[in-house]
């Protein structure tokens, strides 16, 4: 294998594929990348057995072959590189020499045979998603999916399409057994796509991978589910994610319905308030106290270690006196993930779930549960 190729492009192909890679070396073969020429195209793969990533990049190929190396070797040889046209070529003994003016690197590689077998895929079933939706939809929910490795099908977030009339619903819904988002998005784009599914449940590191895609993607992706992998597909780029398998629990039961009292409040002030008040909180728990009273609500925090902190803030709220606790990470991760200016909570008692959303909008439901205080 031998061929030239563009530093800037060489480096972005990398980076892609690096990402991938295995870091925690239980299988020494998943740290390496495969890379391939075909006719004027130079491929990259990459895999740590649950995500996949193939994409390629026009070279000038003089010998065409295949090669695996390490890829934060390769990734942060190329990165220190000055801009310009970079030699790589396959020695006999599977060992990649890196050659740039008077520049010369030799990096040990491995037998490209011994590189895991690429997962592939058929189907032609693609529906076409905004990526700006699918990106919010992502970042409204990942950070409720649970790290309990024990529980293992709540390690993703289970999403579901569905169709109401002439419009597709995208459904995004997330949970660790303490706090819940669920979010929905509807889209009347033509989709080629007819299924309706059951729901699948994608893995939270698929999830990083198809975000940091879609952050450099202006307009919509192609996705399609086939047997136990998600496809998602833009233009050179193809990801494929091992989906968890398992049955998602009924996660409408967690929603708690017809809450009797309703608060509104300035998101960022809310936000703000809480940052401070749980910097005194227990480093564990980070339990804070809401107290709502007519019009106001008091934010309060204790820790015997570091000290006390209260704030006060001015709310809409017209219901019954209520105290309660709660883990101000789950409402700081909640508040975070939205834009709008005004939220509302909605409350029941001491002992109830709250609920989280933004000010009129039933699109993005966020449950949290309450601490004993």
């Amino acid at each position: 294998m031998k061929l030239q190729i563009e530093k800037k492009e060489f480096l972005a192909l990398v980076a892609r594929a690096q990402n991938i890679v295995e870091k925690r070396n239980t299988m020494p073969v998943l740290m390496n990348i495969l890379l391939e020429t075909e006719d004027a195209q130079l491929k990259v793969f990459a895999t740590d057995l649950e995500v996949s990533l193939t994409d390629q990049v026009e070279a000038e190929v003089l010998e065409s072959g295949k090669v695996a190396v390490n890829a934060k070797s390769l990734f942060e040889i190329v990165k220190e590189l000055p801009e310009g046209k970079i030699t790589l070529e396959k020695k006999d003994n599977n060992w990649l020499k890196i050659t740039q003016h008077k520049s010369v690197f030799n990096i040990v590689g491995i037998s490209p045979e011994e590189y895991p077998v690429f997962p592939t895929f058929v189907t032609k079933d693609f529906m076409k998603i905004e990526s700006d939706v699918l990106s919010e939809m992502i970042e409204k929910t990942i950070y409720s999916v649970s790290n309990d490795e024990t529980r293992y099908h709540l390690n993703g977030v289970f999403f579901t399409k569905s169709t109401e009339g002439h419009e597709i619903v995208y459904r995004m819904v997330a949970t660790d057994g303490h706090r819940l988002s669920l979010v929905d998005r509807k889209t009347s784009t033509e989709s080629t796509s007819q299924a309706q599914n059951q729901g699948v449940i994608i893995p939270r590191k698929g999830l990083n991978e198809i975000k940091k895609i879609l952050d450099s993607v202006d307009n919509s992706v192609d996705m399609a589910i086939e047997g136990s992998q998600l496809i998602i597909k833009n233009e050179t780029t193809i990801l494929m994610i091992r989906l968890i398998e398992g049955k998602y629990p009924n996660y409408q039961q967690l929603i708690p319905q017809n809450l009797s009292e309703n608060l509104v409040v300035n998101r960022e002030a809310l936000l703000s308030s809480l940052k401070r008040v749980s910097l005194l909180s227990n480093a564990k728990s980070k339990g804070v106290t809401l107290n709502i009273t007519n019009n106001r609500l008091e934010i309060t925090s204790n820790n015997p270690e570091l000290g006390d902190a209260k704030e006060e803030i001015d709310v809409t709220y017209k219901g019954k006196e209520i105290k309660i606790g709660f883990n101000a990470k789950y409402i700081l991760d909640v508040l975070g993930s939205m834009t709008d200016d005004t939220v509302q909570m909605e409350l029941n008692d001491q002992l109830s779930p709250g609920l989280v959303r933004p000010f009129n909008d039933k699109s993005y439901t966020c449950v949290v549960m309450p601490m004993r205080i």
